[in-house]
């Protein structure tokens, strides 16, 4: 049902199944696919939203990025199938960098909350109440940030890290880690998180062991990225990858 107060843009698609609640605007480009729910007072453009969203009210969806290099380019948002997106929320579209802002699958971004412009998150994301994500940051898949989180711009968040409340991100947070604070530091593993996705405890074991190389022993970084080299477990794998592979440099204990 579209309320007949919602104002639809003749470029937006809309497909079968979608509610848009009243005062909503559904601006240029858009498209929004079956089974999604659009609250009142939402304003979307530029913007792709999946099948079985929801997005409450007050929220902004694909304005254009806070970026004062932005010149109008033709960029957008993508929002994943089952993502839902609560009041006052802020997603801006991407700018001629990336092109797109992408949100994944079954996400949760919490009231007041803001995405920025050229941001990518995988599936199963969830992103604290009044959290501030900046432009060009990249969040795996099943990683939790808490309440007023903020992430500098380009920081990586690894699949199934945990970011404690009020914590300040300037470095990248390897896969699997806990941390917290102003200039955030590790705090450990997130254990809880790896049980709740059925890792087995052999293989929470060699993450477990990976951490205590990586920045318990003492070691330098080089010397413990190759002794881990040649370990099999692929989450061992995806960790070294992930620290080769930093910018920014990554936070530690």
């Amino acid at each position: 049902m579209i309320h007949k107060t919602a104002i639809i843009d003749k470029t937006a698609i809309i497909e079968d199944n979608v509610e848009i609640g009243p005062y909503a605007v559904i601006g240029p480009e858009t498209v929004v696919k079956s089974g999604t729910v659009i609250h009142g007072q939402c304003v979307l453009e530029y913007a792709e939203v999946g099948h079985n969203c929801e997005i409450f009210n007050f929220s902004s969806i694909g304005k254009r990025p806070q970026d004062l290099k932005y010149q109008g380019e033709k960029t957008k948002v993508i929002i994943g199938d089952g993502t839902t997106v609560r009041e006052c929320v802020t997603v801006n579209r991407g700018t001629a960098a990336a092109g797109q802002t992408i949100i994944g699958k079954n996400c949760l971004l919490m009231s007041c909350s803001h995405v920025a412009h050229d941001c990518i998150t995988g599936d199963n994301v969830i992103i604290g109440y009044a959290s501030g994500i900046a432009g060009h940051v990249e969040i795996g898949d099943n990683a939790i940030l808490s309440g007023d989180v903020g992430i500098h711009q380009f920081v990586r968040i690894g699949k199934f890290a945990m970011l404690g409340g009020g914590a300040k991100v300037v470095m990248d947070i390897i896969p699997y880690a806990i941390a917290q604070g102003d200039r955030a530091v590790l705090a450990g593993l997130n254990i809880v998180g790896m049980k709740r996705k059925k890792m087995k405890l052999s293989e929470i074991e060699e993450v477990k062991s990976a951490y205590r190389v990586l920045f318990i022993s003492k070691l330098t970084l080089n010397d413990a990225l190759a002794k881990l080299e040649n370990n099999p477990s692929r989450h061992v794998q995806e960790i070294i990858k992930f620290v080769k592979s930093s910018q920014r440099g990554i936070a530690r204990p």
